[in-house]
C-alpha cells in the first residue's frame, strides 16, 4: 500500500500535507465500500462480537448435546453430538468470508498511518528547504558584512595616509609640549608709575 497511486489515497495525503488532520483527510476520502469494510472490521474486532460468537457456540453445542444425550427431553438434534458437522461447516464459512474482509479493513485502516507518515515527510522536506534558504541568506549577509568591513578598513588606511602627507597628526596622537613653533611675542608691557612731565612746560 505504501506508494499507492490510488486517487483517494493521494488526495488524502495531499490534504494532510496541506494542514488537515491525517485521520480526517483519510476518512473524508473513503468510498462506500471502504466505509463498509472498516465498519465490519471495527465490529468484528470487538468484545461484543466475541461474546456473540461465544454465546452462539454454547447454545448450539449445548442444545445438540442435550438433544442427543437426554432422550426424555424429546428435543430434535439438528447437529448430532459428537460430530457437529453443521457447526463446523457454518464456522468455516464465516471464517472464509471474514478473513479477507478483515484484511481489507486492516489495509484501509493502515492508510491513516501511511498518510500521516507521508504528510510528515512532506512537511519535513518543506522545513528543510526553508531552513536551507535561511542559511543561504545568512551566509550571503555575512559575506556582505565582511566586504563592507574590508572596504571600511581600506578607506581608513587612505585617510590616515593623506593625513600623514599633510603633516597633521594621526587621530589619537597629540603633539609634545616642547615641540612645535614658539608662540609669537606680544606687545611690550606698559611702564609702571607716572610719566615725567615734558620740559619747557
Amino acid at each position: 500500500m505504501i506508494g499507492s497511486k490510488r486517487k483517494r489515497h493521494v488526495a488524502a495525503v495531499a490534504a494532510a500535507a496541506a494542514g488537515a488532520p491525517p485521520n480526517q483527510a483519510v476518512i473524508e476520502n473513503y468510498s462506500t465500500l471502504d466505509r463498509l469494510a472498516v465498519g465490519i472490521t471495527d465490529r468484528v474486532g470487538s468484545m461484543t462480537f466475541f461474546l456473540v460468537i461465544f454465546g452462539w457456540t454454547v447454545v448450539w453445542v449445548g442444545y445438540n448435546i442435550l438433544a442427543s444425550r437426554v432422550p426424555s427431553l424429546h428435543w430434535h438434534a439438528f447437529d448430532p453430538f459428537p460430530a457437529f458437522v453443521a457447526y463446523l461447516l457454518v464456522s468455516n464459512v464465516i471464517q472464509i468470508w471474514l478473513m479477507p474482509l478483515l484484511l481489507v479493513g486492516q489495509n484501509i485502516q493502515g492508510r491513516h498511518s501511511e498518510a500521516r507518515a507521508e504528510a510528515d515527510y512532506l512537511v519535513n522536506q518543506k522545513s528543510f528547504a526553508d531552513a536551507e534558504t535561511i542559511l543561504n541568506r545568512i551566509e550571503a549577509m555575512d559575506r556582505r558584512l565582511l566586504e563592507l568591513q574590508q572596504r571600511d578598513e581600506v578607506i581608513l588606511q587612505k585617510i590616515a595616509a593623506n593625513w600623514e602627507k599633510l603633516g597633521a597628526p594621526v587621530s589619537g596622537d597629540q603633539p609634545d609640549a616642547g615641540s612645535g613653533p614658539a608662540p609669537a611675542a606680544g606687545p611690550p608691557p606698559a611702564p609702571s608709575g607716572p610719566r615725567p612731565a615734558p620740559s619747557g612746560a
